[in-house]
C-alpha cells in the first residue's frame, strides 16, 4: 500500500476470527509502543467467507485482553483481489492458507506472500495452529507464537523502512 511512505501488512488466516485478528491486534499494539504507527499500517482478512462482519472469537478476545491487547473493534473480512496489489506484505498463518493465497495471487505480487511464523526466528514451527476447535490453552499458545513473530517482523520492517 505504501501510501505516503507507509508500509502495509495484511495478516491472513481462514476465517479471520482467531489467528489473524489476534496477530493484527498484537502487531498494532507493538507498533504503537514503538512509535511506528505513522509508518506501518496493518489489517487482517480470511481466505474464506465464513464470518464476514463478525468480531473475533470471544476466546481470542479474552486471551488477548489478558495480555493487554484489545481486538474487540476488529471485524472479519475476506481477502479481496485488490489486497494483492494494495499490501506490501501478505502473511499467512499456515501453509493451507498460503496455498490459497498463492492460487489467487496475480503473478507479479507473489513475492509479497510469506508465512507469518517465518519471523519467529527462535521457533522451529512454521505454522500458527488454528485454536478454534481447541481449549483456552490453544489461544494462549497462539499468542505466544504471534508475539514472537511480531517482534521479528517489526525488526525486519525497521531494517526496510524508508526515510
Amino acid at each position: 500500500m505504501n501510501l505516503n511512505n507507509k508500509t502495509s501488512i495484511l495478516l491472513v488466516c481462514m476465517g479471520n476470527i482467531c489467528r489473524s485478528p489476534t496477530a493484527e491486534g498484537v502487531l498494532r499494539h507493538r507498533l504503537r509502543e514503538q512509535g511506528l504507527t505513522e509508518r506501518i499500517i496493518t489489517d487482517s482478512a480470511g481466505t474464506h467467507d465464513y464470518h464476514i462482519g463478525k468480531p473475533p472469537d470471544p476466546r481470542a478476545q479474552e486471551a488477548a485482553r489478558r495480555r493487554g491487547y484489545d481486538i474487540s473493534d476488529l471485524r472479519a473480512r475476506q481477502v479481496e483481489r485488490a489486497d494483492f496489489e494494495l499490501f506490501d506484505r501478505i502473511l499467512a498463518m499456515d501453509e493451507g492458507n498460503l496455498g490459497i493465497l498463492r492460487a489467487d495471487c496475480p503473478r507479479q505480487h507473489t513475492g509479497k506472500l510469506e508465512l507469518f511464523l517465518d519471523y519467529a526466528r527462535e521457533r522451529s514451527e512454521r505454522e500458527v495452529p488454528d485454536p478454534y476447535f481447541g481449549g483456552s490453552r490453544g489461544f494462549e499458545y497462539v499468542l505466544d507464537l504471534i508475539e514472537e513473530a511480531s517482534e521479528g517482523l517489526i525488526a525486519s520492517l525497521r531494517r526496510n523502512l524508508k526515510g
